[in-house]
C-alpha cells in the first residue's frame, strides 16, 4: 500500500482528491492543513479513519513537515493561499504559504528522497487575447499579473530548481479553472449557485467576457493521480478538458439550469488586473500518459455540481453570510 501526504486535502481540489484516491485506489492519505478559512473537515466527512488520518499544521513548519514526508512514499503539494481577490487586499499570506511553504515541502523532499507532485495553476502563464487561437503549453512563458499567479509561478521555479540543482523526484501540473463539490462559496461558480439558492441575483464582473478553461474536479484528481504514478520526473503537465466558456454564458447557464430567467443578474465593477482569457492545451497528458477527462459535457457537469450544493446546505451555509457581507464592502 502507497502511503501518500496530500497537503492542502481539506481545502476544494485537495478533498476532491482525496476523495478521488480513496474511491479508486488503496492507498493511504494523510491530510496536512492549515485549516484557513478555505478549508473543511467537513469535506472529508465519510471517509474511512483507516485510510484517512488528517493532521492540523502549517506547510512552513519545517519539524512538522520532516516527519511526515519521512513518513510519505509520496507528497501531492495543494495547498496554497489562492483566492486572487484575496491576493489584491493582502499579498503576505501568499508568499508565507506558496513561495516559504512549497520550500520547505522540497527541502524534506530532499532530505528523505521522496516523490513530489506539485499542483500549480494556468494563471502563471498570464493570459490570451479573447480572440487569440493559441492555447496555453508547457512551453509558454510565465506573465503573472497578480500576487497571486506570481507567488505560484515563484513556487513552480522552486521546484524546477530543486530538480535540476538537487535531484528531487519532483513533477508539476498546471490546472485550469476547476468546479464541482467542496469549493468555497467565494468562488465564481459556487457563489453565483448559492446566490440562486439564497434568492439573490447572481453578480458579473464587467461584461462577462473573461473566459476560463473549465475542468471538473474530479477530472483533475484523476489527472494528477496519472502523472504520479506515469510522469516523467522533471517534467510539466497541463490539464484541461477543452472547457472554455465565458463568465456570462457560465452565468446564464446556472439560471437557466435552476429554472430562473437566463437575465436575472447584476453586473458589478470588474476585477483590477482581471485576466482576460485562459486556455489549456493538455496534449501532451494525453498522448504521453494516456489520460482522457470523464466530464467532457459541461452543462452535465455544472448541473451535477448544482445538485451537489442544494444538496449540502449544511456544508456551505457557515460560510456564505460572511462572504456576502465582505463582497458587500466592495460592492460586489
Amino acid at each position: 500500500m502507497r502511503k501518500l501526504l496530500v497537503t492542502g486535502g481539506a481545502g476544494f481540489i485537495g478533498s476532491n482528491f482525496v476523495h478521488h484516491v480513496v474511491a479508486h485506489t488503496d492507498h493511504h492519505v494523510t491530510v496536512l492543513d492549515k485549516l484557513t478559512y478555505a478549508g473543511n473537515l467537513a469535506s472529508l466527512d465519510g471517509l474511512p479513519e483507516e485510510r484517512v488520518t488528517f493532521v492540523k499544521g502549517d506547510i512552513a513548519d519545517s519539524a512538522l513537515v520532516d516527519g511526515l514526508v519521512a513518513a510519505a512514499d509520496a507528497v501531492v503539494h495543494y495547498a496554497a493561499e489562492s483566492h486572487n481577490d484575496n491576493s489584491l487586499d493582502d499579498p503576505r499570506p501568499f508568499l508565507d504559504t506558496n513561495i516559504i511553504g512549497t520550500y520547505t515541502l522540497l527541502e524534506a523532499a530532499r532530505r528523505h528522497d521522496t516523490r513530489f507532485h506539485h499542483i500549480s495553476t494556468d494563471e502563471v502563464y498570464g493570459d490570451l487575447e479573447l480572440d487569440d487561437p493559441e492555447r496555453f503549453t508547457e512551453s509558454t512563458p510565465y506573465n503573472p499579473s497578480s500576487p497571486y499567479s506570481s507567488t505560484k509561478a515563484g513556487s513552480d521555479l522552486l521546484v524546477r530548481a530543486w530538480v535540476r540543482s538537487f535531484g528531487v523526484q519532483a513533477t508539476i501540473s498546471n490546472c485550469s479553472n476547476n468546479y464541482g463539490p467542496y469549493q468555497h462559496v467565494e468562488k465564481f461558480i459556487p457563489r453565483q449557485i448559492t446566490n440562486v439558492l439564497r434568492g439573490i441575483r447572481p453578480k458579473l464582473y464587467g461584461k462577462g467576457e473573461n473566459v476560463r478553461d473549465w475542468i471538473h474536479a474530479d477530472d483533475h484528481s484523476s489527472a494528477v493521480l496519472t502523472i504520479l504514478d506515469k510522469g516523467r520526473i522533471g517534467e510539466t503537465y497541463l490539464i484541461g478538458a477543452d472547457g472554455e466558456k465565458n463568465n456570462k454564458d457560465v452565468v446564464e447557464l446556472i439560471l437557466t439550469l435552476m429554472g430562473q430567467d437566463a437575465a436575472a443578474y447584476d453586473h458589478v465593477t470588474d476585477r483590477a488586473g482581471h485576466d482576460l482569457r485562459y486556455a489549456i492545451d493538455s496534449t501532451r497528458l494525453r498522448e504521453e500518459l494516456g489520460w482522457q477527462p470523464a466530464y467532457r459535457d459541461f452543462e452535465a457537469g455544472l448541473a451535477a455540481t448544482i445538485d451537489w450544493y442544494r444538496a449540502n446546505e449544511d456544508w456551505w451555509a457557515p460560510a456564505k453570510d460572511a462572504t456576502e457581507a465582505f463582497y458587500a464592502t466592495k460592492g460586489q
